[in-house]
């Protein structure tokens, strides 16, 4: 099959699945904001590394993916002949690197935090289709990142900055669970899908006093939200785990958000950059 030597940008883009990057920058201001806040410039440094780190291992994750997708996803890039292979590898190594250096700029905390994502995103990519524990992989790739975020701030990874990097590793367990499904013939079971209440109970637990309501509140969003993705394959007769995916994805936004309700005035930027990845799902795959 004939490749093209010079990729289209969209290319580029579907390989990169940059959708969801406002997800990634969600990651980076929760996790952020829980570690202290504090230099504007750490939190830039940080968006544009967890962006690099993320492109690149969605590269090597197609092209560790190539021999599957030339049987199960021919219009994938790498099979459709759309872009190189080559490239796709050359690529992909230099943005994981260079994410990984960044975040080692940042200091010893966040550079042993970036080593421990890299490594997961490497692990992830070379493993995913071989292991039936792939979601829990992928999920840790978050956790790290979260935790890296909250390294870059005054206070450093707090306690409930670890807790709420946990409810964000059930979350994405659950979607990615749903995700693995969506290219095999496997049964869906729906039991691996209880993980994604985990951001729930750590918000009624970590919210007391004056942030209580506010939590419920954007706990029944949440939950709103997470019903309405799932009707996709538990209601509609004609499952479409693409478009569960999609939304689940876009909620990480939402979990971010629930994550650190005390800080209320932040809320409009959560809230932004979840509309940001709904809006760039419709003009480049989110899966």
């Amino acid at each position: 099959m004939p490749t093209a030597t010079s990729p289209s940008f969209r290319t580029l883009l579907v390989l990169g699945r940059v959708s969801n990057l406002p997800t990634v920058w969600s990651n980076c201001l929760a996790g952020w904001l829980l570690g202290g806040a504090g230099h504007f410039g750490h939190l830039a440094a940080l968006v544009l590394a967890a962006s690099a780190l993320y492109i690149g291992g969605m590269y090597l994750n197609d092209a560790c993916d190539a021999p599957f997708d030339r049987q199960h996803r021919r219009e994938r890039p790498i099979p459709s002949g759309a872009i190189p292979i080559s490239l796709v590898w050359r690529i992909g190594g230099l943005l994981v690197a260079s994410g990984w250096m960044l975040l080692c700029f940042l200091g010893w905390s966040t550079g042993w935090w970036g080593t421990f994502l890299a490594m997961a995103i490497l692990v992830y990519d070379f493993v995913h289709k071989a292991v039936s524990f792939s979601p829990v992989l992928m999920a840790f790739c978050r956790l790290f990142l979260f935790l890296a975020a909250a390294s870059t701030g005054d206070a450093g990874v707090t306690g409930l900055s670890v807790w709420s990097a946990i409810a964000l590793w059930g979350w994405i367990v659950g979607l990615s669970y749903i995700a693995r499904r969506e290219s095999t013939t496997h049964p869906l079971r729906y039991w691996p899908l209880a993980p994604l209440a985990l951001p729930l109970g750590l918000a009624w637990i970590a919210n007391g006093g004056d942030s209580r309501l506010p939590a419920f509140y954007l706990a029944i969003v949440l939950v709103g939200w997470a019903i309405w993705c799932l009707r996709h394959i538990l209601v509609e007769a004609n499952r479409n785990l693409g478009l569960t995916v999609s939304g689940l994805l876009a909620g990480i936004c939402l979990v971010d958000w629930l994550a650190v309700v005390p800080n209320p005035s932040l809320g409009m930027a959560f809230v932004a950059l979840f509309l940001l990845a709904l809006g760039a799902q419709r003009l480049i795959p989110a899966t």
